[in-house]
């Protein structure tokens, strides 16, 4: 037994029905809370200081889980709101993992970083003049979204910008794949990104989309500036017309004709290292 907690063998249990509505946007939504699997999302968070509400533990790993977490964490539930023991049968089937390590998190939504606002006043941008951006739209696949948030902190993007109707980045395979990024990486939600582009160029900055047109310019062919951002789309379809129309030009990156594209995460984490990891001039 794990801190004198009954074993939970019921997935009918009020609180692992609770823990299982997460891996839905809905349930998500309905209580501010997202979930994680695995030992180093659950370190990050506890070094991220997020507000942690419960730790679901596999019977057979908890005693093991909570030496090999004291080592490193020194006291890693002292914060937890609350602890709850599954047999592993239980733990297994709610687990987002094909191979658990034996712990699931739930925490709450990081609304001091991640927010839906709306980018649109001067004053906005004037405070953004010194950040290094990047810009996402309709990027919809979760695990994309989130290698992209893991690149973007990486190569030291000091803030993305995301459309509406990007991939929730608080989904289950969006925070896995960001690999603990996402708890600290700024990131908004706006509704109306071409009218941010033309406020970021209003503000003195350059904005590319990266899109194919006859217009484009071959990555590394131009002079990149301090402040010139890019925008990146939808993984088969794009940018919107609207949105490209908004930028000061396009740029594609240059490719052999085996392949007809990278795929979005390769392609944003190239076109971010050019923008975002080179000095400019």
């Amino acid at each position: 037994m794990f801190f004198g907690e009954e074993v939970i063998r019921s997935r009918q249990n009020r609180t692992v029905v609770e823990l299982c509505k997460l891996a839905d946007k809905k349930g998500r939504e309905a209580t501010k809370t997202f979930r994680f699997d695995g030992i180093k999302l659950f370190e990050e968070a506890v070094k991220k200081e997020l507000e942690i509400e419960l730790v679901a533990l596999r019977e057979s790993d908890a005693a093991r889980l909570g030496e090999q977490l004291a080592r490193s964490l020194g006291d890693p539930f002292a914060g937890v709101g609350r602890i709850l023991v599954l047999c592993d049968a239980l733990f297994d089937k709610i687990s987002e993992e094909k191979s658990p390590e034996g712990i699931i998190t739930v925490a709450k939504y990081i609304d001091k970083f991640q927010k839906n606002v709306t980018i649109y006043n001067s004053a906005d941008f004037f405070n953004m003049r010194n950040e290094r951006l990047v810009l996402l739209e309709s990027v919809r696949d979760p695990s994309n979204i989130g290698a992209i948030i893991r690149s973007a902190a990486a190569i030291g993007a000091d803030r993305m910008i995301i459309s509406a109707d990007c991939a929730d980045i608080y989904n289950p395979r969006a925070v896995r794949a960001s690999m603990g990024t996402l708890f600290d990486q700024p990131i908004d939600r706006v509704r109306n990104l071409p009218k941010v582009i033309r406020g970021l160029r209003e503000s003195g900055r350059r904005v590319f989309a990266a899109a194919l047109n006859e217009s484009a310019s071959h990555l590394g062919s131009f002079a990149l500036r301090d402040g010139d951002c890019v925008v990146i789309g939808n993984e088969g379809h794009g940018l919107s017309d609207e949105t490209v129309a908004a930028c000061d030009g396009s740029v594609i990156i240059p490719m052999t004709a085996r392949a007809e594209s990278f795929n979005a995460a390769v392609a944003a984490s190239i076109l971010m290292w050019e923008f975002l990891g080179q000095t400019k001039t």
